[in-house]
């Protein structure tokens, strides 16, 4: 056996060889070798015959040096290399890449896709970063026991249009998305988002976020120990009146799914608006809804390991009042409050005994109306109108020509003001018992 061909045989090989030799020198059954090796007899048997006629090479595989009958062509190759080197795709990874290839019908794995990029130069494969150890947590159950909310801020146009805002929602257990892209990270749009959820799948029995103010009203432990619980905000409001338990994560880890989800939506959907073209917040949502969700709950959810769907009805919940935000304020005589620095009132027709100078809790909705809860009513406020606004609230009319300052005023001679002090005057200056004619004074 020449040198060459030694070192032609792999490890692999070498282990093979040891088995069959003992079948070619007697000392072992065909059928133990076989066994050994996890081959049928048939070729234990095959083997040995090549073996005896052509040596140890005999062993080595006849596709071994041969080009393979499943070999993709170059020229499939050299057009995918082709689209993912042009400038859009400069970052796509290997998994995204082989979906985008997949879509113009070149269908091939994603290591496959990843050898071709690293040897053109178009991937880096990078080292496995080592990260600080957390607990693993398993998945709830049931679809609706528990939902992560975040937000998340980044240039997901990539600078083609306004900074935008992702206000994401993801089940627990099946990694079902909903979201909303929105120019400001508010409770108005935290509400909105919820609203969306709440409407396609009922209420979950949990919601899981961040300490955000949004969620929670921010109190030292000793102002709490001193004052009390703090007061809940608009949002945290709405959850305790629709019965949704809301969970704080006490650290970004602690949120983890929500945590991984954004960083792959940061890597793919920033990509995916990319090749579609998307310039302004109104296309990046729509985009979202129409495209990306539809798609993402393809693809991506699981099926959850209880069939029981957790989510509750809404039932008589009346969503535009729950979601919304909450002002105290007291209802004067004229049936007027002010609220945001405008005057409302509430009309002759809504108004109900014992309204007038109580404390009501005005609702500001998520469609710009507001109303006011009084008992159990929930009673339409209107603009007030300018006569019964105010004179500070009126609303500004045309400029009034200056006035100029107005002169010291000194009364005639004649004046009735003037006879009488002189009168008293007279009268002081006479001597006792002495009379005078005054009558030509007068």
């Amino acid at each position: 056996m020449a040198g060459e061909d030694v070192l032609a045989l792999n490890q692999r090989d070498r282990d093979r060889l040891k088995e069959l030799h003992a079948v070619v020198r007697r000392q072992q059954e065909v059928g133990e070798a076989a066994r050994k090796l996890g081959l049928s007899p048939r070729q234990v048997r095959r083997v040995v015959r090549r073996l005896r006629r052509e040596g140890d090479r005999g062993v080595i595989h006849r596709l071994r040096g041969r080009p393979s009958n499943r070999k993709i062509p170059g020229p499939v190759r050299e057009q995918a290399l082709a689209l993912l080197g042009r400038e859009e795709y400069r970052d796509f990874g290997p998994t995204l890449a082989a979906e985008h290839l997949g879509r113009i019908g070149i269908h091939v794995s994603r290591e496959t896709v990843r050898s071709w990029q690293i040897g053109a130069g178009l991937w880096k494969p990078g080292r496995q970063k080592v990260e600080a150890v957390h607990v693993w947590r398993q998945r709830r159950a049931s679809f609706g026991e528990l939902v992560l909310m975040d937000t998340s801020d980044h240039d997901w146009l990539e600078g083609r249009g306004p900074r935008l805002y992702l206000v994401a929602m993801i089940d627990d257990a099946t990694s079902r998305l909903w979201g909303r892209f929105v120019e400001s990270d508010s409770t108005a749009e935290n509400l909105r988002t919820l609203r969306g959820w709440l409407e396609r799948y009922g209420r979950p029995l949990a919601l899981y976020t961040d300490k955000n103010t949004i969620f929670q009203t921010p109190r030292s432990a000793e102002w709490v120990e001193k004052y009390g619980p703090a007061p809940a905000t608009d949002f945290a409001a709405a959850l305790e009146e629709l019965r949704i338990e809301w969970i704080p994560a006490h650290s970004p880890q602690a949120k983890g799914r929500v945590e991984r989800l954004f960083d792959t939506l940061q890597d793919r959907l920033v990509k995916e608006m990319r090749i579609a073209g998307v310039a302004s917040a109104e296309q990046a949502d729509r985009f979202l809804r129409e495209r990306f969700l539809p798609f993402w709950n393809e693809r991506f959810t699981v099926e959850p390991r209880s069939a029981r769907d957790a989510h509750r009805s809404l039932g008589s919940f009346d969503l535009d009042s729950v979601l919304c935000q909450r002002f105290e304020r007291k209802v004067s005589t004229d049936y007027t409050l002010r609220l945001n620095s405008q005057q409302w009132l509430v009309a002759r027709s809504d108004v109900r005994p014992g309204l007038r100078h109580s404390r009501v809790l005005v609702e500001q909705r998520l469609d710009g109306s507001c109303w006011v809860r009084h008992r159990a009513h929930r009673l339409p406020l209107q603009p007030a109108p300018a006569a019964a606004s105010p004179s500070g609230l009126r609303p500004p009319g045309p400029a009034a020509k200056p006035r100029l300052p107005a002169k010291a005023w000194h009364p005639p001679a004649n004046h009735p003001w003037r006879q009488a002090f002189r009168l008293h005057m007279l009268k002081r200056s006479l001597l006792p018992g002495a009379k005078a004619d005054i009558s030509t004074l007068r």
